[in-house]
């Protein structure tokens, strides 16, 4: 695996030619192809990255392992034809995140498991967050605090590395992000992060490596994870605007070694990525708005199988998903509020999807089996992908390839971040 697709982040924007990289955030086999054969077709790295509730060493919600999910993108890139070297697998808020309601010492020796099986399974950007409250603790903590538990499970890093052999781990710090998947209300503005909060982070996580002899872990941190001010909610999305930003971006120009890493830029479109690469929010993190593409062509599918299809029936992909998310409302039901027909609207459109938790069920499983099998060679009219997929009209009359369709359409959304990361020979969004 090569790095340097990371550490040439900074030295690209001290330079005058900034350049980003997309992190892919999903488990999905379907996504996960998605990226790794856009990766091969371009010849360019891949960034993948897991969190520490999608996968841990005691298997997350996913439940898999970090070695699991590892051998699962490894195996899907040998299929896509994807040179293992491209692929860079991350880590995302590994620390006690999981384990809040235990005591922070047991918290922490849960997560120093944690970041030990992620990097003994070949994982190299290492987010570290410390940055929530444990049992009895603020539910979110100082910066002192914050960087005194991220040295500690640096320290864990380092020595696993060190034994397992390989590249050493390059460290993204810093904890202002929106809430994970996206807010649950509407949002009518977003304030980035202060700069002198940017300054503060950077200056005592510095001096706490540096006291804690981790001196060479520091200089391979590459990235600070700030607010840049977007956000999406269930239903509405905040754009970047680049004259907030501006205070936040001048503390960067003071940080040669450094980039910002954006969290929740999903559905920003192609002119804000692309500004807020120029920007030097050089990491671009995306998941729901792949999901939501997933899910977007697949009941384009359900429908037109249920037209084409007398014996397919009534949307019974969508039945399926509606009936595993009540049976188990615990991936849902917190973050969508309101009467129980707006309830119901969100579980399968809201911009944050948390449907994306209930496809590894078997019951959904089936279902999108048995809509691939309906569909598979069957050559569809045109005014029917006009209709529900229309992105897809090039594929009329064609023996149709359902499970290729749903990849393409993914596609569509990784493109946009390709061509976003590109930012300094893309067209000029200066002024947008």
């Amino acid at each position: 695996m090569s790095l340097s697709a990371l550490t040439e982040l900074a030295p690209a924007r001290a330079a005058g030619q900034p350049a980003g990289i997309t992190s892919v955030c999903s488990a999905h086999p379907l996504v996960l192809r998605a990226a790794l054969r856009a990766a091969a077709e371009h010849g360019q790295p891949v960034l993948i990255e897991a969190t520490c509730n999608q996968v841990n060493h005691r298997g997350g919600y996913t439940g898999m392992t970090p070695k699991d999910f590892a051998a699962l993108v490894f195996q899907l890139a040998r299929r896509e034809g994807c040179p293992a070297r491209l692929i860079i697998l991350g880590g995302d808020h590994l620390g006690p995140n999981p384990w809040r309601d235990l005591p922070a010492d047991e918290a922490m020796a849960e997560a120093a498991q944690m970041v030990a099986a992620y990097v003994a399974a070949g994982f190299r950007k290492v987010h570290l967050d410390c940055s929530m409250g444990t049992a009895g603790e603020p539910v979110a903590l100082d910066d002192e605090t914050t960087a005194r538990r991220a040295a500690q499970l640096a320290r864990i890093a380092e020595a696993t590395a060190r034994e397992s052999g390989g590249a050493m781990p390059l460290y993204v710090i810093g904890t202002e992000v929106p809430p994970p998947g996206g807010a649950d209300h509407a949002l009518d503005t977003i304030t980035p992060t202060a700069p002198e909060a940017a300054r503060q982070t950077i200056a005592i996580h510095r001096r706490i490596f540096t006291e804690a002899g981790l001196a060479t872990a520091l200089d391979r941190v590459i990235a600070l994870v700030v607010q840049p001010g977007v956000e999406f909610g269930n239903q509405n999305v905040i754009p970047y605007r680049r004259e907030p930003a501006q205070a936040l971006i001048a503390a960067l120009d003071t940080e040669p070694g450094l980039v910002f890493e954006a969290h929740s830029t999903d559905y920003q479109g192609l002119a804000p990525l692309s500004q807020l690469v120029l920007d030097g929010f050089a990491i671009l993190k995306v998941g729901p708005e792949l999901t939501f593409l997933l899910r977007e062509a697949l009941y384009a599918l359900d429908l037109i199988a249920t037209d084409l299809d007398p014996g397919y029936g009534d949307r019974p992909l969508m039945a399926a998903m509606e009936a595993a998310m009540l049976a188990a409302p615990g991936d849902w039901q917190r973050h969508y509020p309101g009467a129980a027909a707006r309830q119901r609207l969100l579980r399968h459109y809201s911009l944050s999807d948390r449907i994306r938790y209930y496809w590894p069920t078997d019951a959904a499983e089936g279902a999108v089996a048995r809509l691939f099998d309906t569909l598979k060679g069957q050559p569809v009219p045109l005014p029917l992908l006009w209709q529900h997929l229309p992105a897809a009209a090039g594929l009329a009359e064609a023996a149709l390839d359902p499970e290729e369709l749903v990849i393409a359409h993914v596609r569509r959304g990784l493109d946009t971040y390709h061509a976003a990361c590109q930012a300094s020979a893309a067209p000029d969004y200066s002024g947008a």
